[in-house]
């Protein structure tokens, strides 16, 4: 069974708690995570949490990349930590737990103050996952959502517009996937169409996702609590020196 979650924002700890309720009081037996998202790669938070206090997720961990990473340093990290997680680049098809996953990281342009234009999804990308036979993919994971399938927006942010990514809608129609897994809106969302289940996962702080065989996803609701941003950090996240944050105070 596939542990699902999404935008950790570096506390990372979260994901560890939320894989010890699913095994201890849920009693599945996770085989590994998949992290759809803002995961956290930041130099600082990662060199804090597994290097200095040696800590390590209890199960093989995949990530895409989201809206808030330092995308300037993203593939140095990844080759740093690769003995603690595994990322899963744009336009790639990876095999996990039995299904073929096409990974899709990054998310619509959003405000210039709170996302990197490296985190936009590009027409590049868009054209390598369409380039990927349709017959290679039965799930595709992203951060943000697809187009058109009614994922509300957060309230404060409707000025952005309709939520999703442009020319999502052509890998739907190209692959018909049949699931569709994303995170980014910090919301619980399920819809489906005729040929795709859509799911939406909220913040791992309140839940998880579990996929099992066959397709089969639960959605488990498990809040956890959060380490209060100090007003020094708030300060420097301001100042864009250090991020996260705790996500519940912040953007998407």
């Amino acid at each position: 069974m596939i542990l699902i979650v999404s935008d950790t924002h570096c506390y990372y700890d979260t994901v560890n708690r939320q894989i010890e309720y699913a095994e201890n009081v849920l009693g599945h037996t996770i085989s590994c995570v998949i992290h759809l998202g803002d995961f956290g790669i930041y130099k600082a938070q990662l060199k804090e949490y597994f290097k200095k206090k040696k800590n390590k997720f209890l199960k093989p961990l995949y990530f895409i990349d989201g809206n808030h990473e330092d995308f300037k340093s993203l593939h140095s990290l990844v080759e740093v930590y690769e003995d603690y997680f595994t990322y899963l680049p744009r336009g790639t098809v990876h095999t996990i737990g039995g299904y073929r996953f096409l990974a899709l990281g990054g998310a619509a342009y959003m405000d210039s103050m709170i996302t990197a234009r490296e985190s936009v999804i590009t027409d590049q990308q868009i054209d390598a996952c369409l380039a990927i036979p349709r017959e290679d993919v039965d799930i595709i994971i992203t951060h943000d959502c697809p187009v058109g399938i009614g994922v509300p927006s957060t309230p404060g942010l409707e000025h952005f517009g309709d939520t999703g990514f442009p020319r999502s809608d052509e890998l739907a129609a190209h692959f018909k996937p049949k699931m569709w897994l994303f995170g980014h809106h910090h919301k619980w969302f399920h819809t489906s169409d005729d040929h795709t289940l859509y799911y939406g996962v909220s913040g791992v702080w309140k839940g998880f996702g579990l996929l099992d065989y066959d397709y089969h996803m639960s959605m488990i609701q498990n809040p956890v609590s959060w380490k209060q941003t100090t007003a020094l950090e708030r300060f420097f996240i301001k100042l864009r020196i250090i991020r996260p944050g705790n996500p519940e105070q912040g953007k998407i």
